[in-house]
């Protein structure tokens, strides 16, 4: 890549890195008030199954921010070449967690 004036631009690795991991950050955070809100409206129920679905969001929650912390630690730990990029099975499995909590905050609601 090559800047305004012709010469070859040199990569900053620092600061993508760091906005993937303030990213992964948001998500977890908006993943936690998911399940938190999950379990407010299974107790408050008080159904088999709505219980069933909190503790499988509960279940959720947990693998998203294990992936999440994995990949988090993985950007602290990046060298001047840039951070390892994300293997597709933790990706998937990232993607898995979100799009299942998502579908068991909604059952909850309705």
């Amino acid at each position: 890549m090559r800047d305004a004036d012709g010469a070859v631009a040199v990569r900053d690795p620092g600061l993508q890195p760091e906005r993937t991991r303030l990213a992964w950050r948001r998500t977890t955070l908006t993943g936690t008030a998911s399940a938190v809100l999950a379990v407010k409206t299974a107790l408050h129920g008080g159904s088999t199954v709505g219980l069933t679905g909190c503790a499988l969001c509960c279940l959720l929650w947990v693998g998203f921010v294990a992936v999440a912390h994995r990949r988090i630690r993985a950007l602290s730990a990046a060298d001047a070449r840039g951070p390892v990029p994300l293997s597709p099975r933790h990706a998937t499995a990232a993607v898995l967690c979100t799009v299942a909590l998502a579908v068991c905050a909604a059952v909850l609601v309705f």
